[in-house]
């Protein structure tokens, strides 16, 4: 897996030419980003009710949300930039009522009314338009529509491969209020080294300092590990 900053450099995720052209040559073939459900289910099961109205933002050509269906989820309405990802679902997941398709920039959701969903998942989303144009801007408006469709008491999953450092400051923008639980598990492919074991279990929260930060002796066993965080929506 190639790193964050090589992918960012390489090119315009935030731009809906680039999926939409990708999603053609890709040809209907799905991929999840970062981590399959089966690896985030034991975290997504603890902090979202299979009862719950679900937004998925920047679904792609993901399977995360059939499976979450298959595991019990009952309403996922999935959303994305490309309009040509969105017409391949739409056609493709016909046969599973659960799931609603709309393309929609995730910037701009403004389709939706306020405290609309139970929980907003994102698995690399904001990641993308971190490496788009006015990066600082667009996440700013993607965090500040999340707040504004959430219910109070609703959850914010963010997959990400940002560190408390780069992310907090942006969930914690004016206007937003979140109590947050953070998790970090190493990529799908990460091999241990030989003869090493972790301390920790993936399951343990980590915890952050008053600043949002990792503690200064937190190490992390993967380089590129992958950062989890749940935010619940506090009242303001």
């Amino acid at each position: 897996m190639m790193r964050y900053s090589s992918l960012c450099s390489s090119y315009d995720y935030g731009n809906a030419e680039y999926w939409n052209t990708r999603y053609l040559e890709e040809a209907g073939a799905s991929f999840d980003w970062y981590q399959r459900y089966s690896a985030l289910r034991p975290f997504v099961r603890k902090f979202v009710p299979s009862s719950s109205r679900i937004l998925m933002v920047g679904c792609g050509n993901a399977l995360m949300s059939e499976d979450m269906v298959n595991d019990g989820y009952v309403d996922i309405m999935n959303i994305d930039i490309s309009s040509v990802v969105i017409d391949i679902l739409i056609k493709s997941r016909a046969h599973i009522p659960q799931l609603k398709y709309m393309q929609m920039d995730a910037r701009n959701m403004s389709f939706f009314l306020d405290e609309t969903f139970d929980s907003v998942i994102d698995k690399g989303t904001l990641d993308s338009l971190m490496c788009g144009t006015d990066a600082p801007f667009s996440a700013s408006q993607m965090i500040y529509e999340v707040n504004r469709l959430l219910k109070p008491g609703g959850i914010f999953v963010l997959v990400t491969y940002g560190d408390p450092s780069v992310r907090v400051p942006h969930l914690n923008q004016p206007g937003c209020c979140w109590k947050i639980t953070l998790y970090i598990i190493p990529r799908p492919d990460f091999k241990t080294a030989v003869g090493s074991s972790s301390l920790r279990s993936v399951m343990e929260p980590v915890p952050l300092t008053e600043n949002g930060l990792l503690p200064p002796e937190y190490v992390l066993e993967d380089p590129e590990s992958h950062y989890i965080y749940f935010c619940k929506k506090m009242e303001g």
